[in-house]
Parts: structure tokens; C-alpha cells; sequence
């Protein structure tokens, strides 16, 4: 192992006979890829599924970018360790935390703003009052 100065990581690889590399803190801590542990992904099946799950996140399905951010919750957390992964959770991280950011403040926005905000077109943009426009219900 390389000399540690001041409780900065110093990494270590070894590959564990199947189970993937793993990166030695100072004080010998493990560090895995994913959360979890010895059982899971090596270090290259992990840079694998980070990736994916980054790129699918931008068709739409942000949920991977939350689920990425959650299995690779000790790449996310350590900022030296794995810089291949991290760079892939990191982006997840940030892609999530500006679509949640969006979809609030758009939520927000018709919750809090209504038909003071929006004026008469408010009865066109919302959608509880369908059935009710095309006679739908039958109780009319």
C-alpha cells in the first residue's frame, strides 16, 4: 500500500478471486463498489451497470438515476474511490436531484397557482373535469 497523508484513501487493488477489486481505506476498511459487499458486482460488471443505468435515466426514467445513486451509494460517498464508477453515479445524483427539482416546482405550480395563476384557461388545462366534458359520468 502507498503511504496515506492526512486520511486521504489510498487504494489498493486486488482482485478477491471472483469477487471483484476492492479499494483499502487507511485505517483497512473495505470499500465495495455497490452496497452490497463482498457478494456483489465486481469492479468492471459495476462500471457497467452505472453506466446503464445513466443512460437510460435521460430516456425518461429517472427512477434509474435514484436506483443508481442507491446501489452505488459507497462510490457516491467516497470521493476518491473508484473514479470510473463515480463519475456515472455523481451525474445520476445530479440528474435526479434536477428532475426532482423540475417536477416540483411544476407540481407546485398548479397546486399553489390554480385558476388564480392560470385565469380562464385553467378549465382547458386541468384533467379532473374530463369525464364531465364528453358526458362520460351519466349523472348529468
Amino acid at each position: 500500500m502507498e503511504g496515506a497523508q492526512d486520511g486521504e484513501l489510498v487504494e489498493e487493488r486486488r482482485h478477491l478471486g471472483g469477487s471483484g477489486f476492492v479499494t483499502r481505506t487507511p485505517n483497512n476498511t473495505r470499500l465495495w463498489p455497490t452496497i452490497d459487499g463482498p457478494p456483489g458486482l465486481s469492479e468492471e460488471e459495476s462500471l457497467t451497470y452505472a453506466r446503464r443505468f445513466f443512460k437510460f435515466g435521460f430516456c425518461l426514467l429517472p427512477w434509474l438515476w435514484a436506483l443508481n445513486c442507491f446501489y452505488f451509494w459507497p462510490v457516491l460517498r467516497s470521493s476518491s474511490a473508484f473514479p470510473h464508477i463515480r463519475r456515472y453515479v455523481v451525474g445520476s445524483a445530479i440528474g435526479v436531484m434536477v428532475f426532482t427539482v423540475l417536477l416540483s416546482s411544476w407540481a407546485l405550480t398548479f397546486a399553489i397557482g390554480g385558476e388564480r395563476l392560470f385565469g380562464p384557461v385553467w378549465g382547458n388545462l386541468v384533467m379532473y373535469n374530463v369525464a364531465d366534458r364528453f358526458g362520460l359520468t351519466g349523472w348529468n
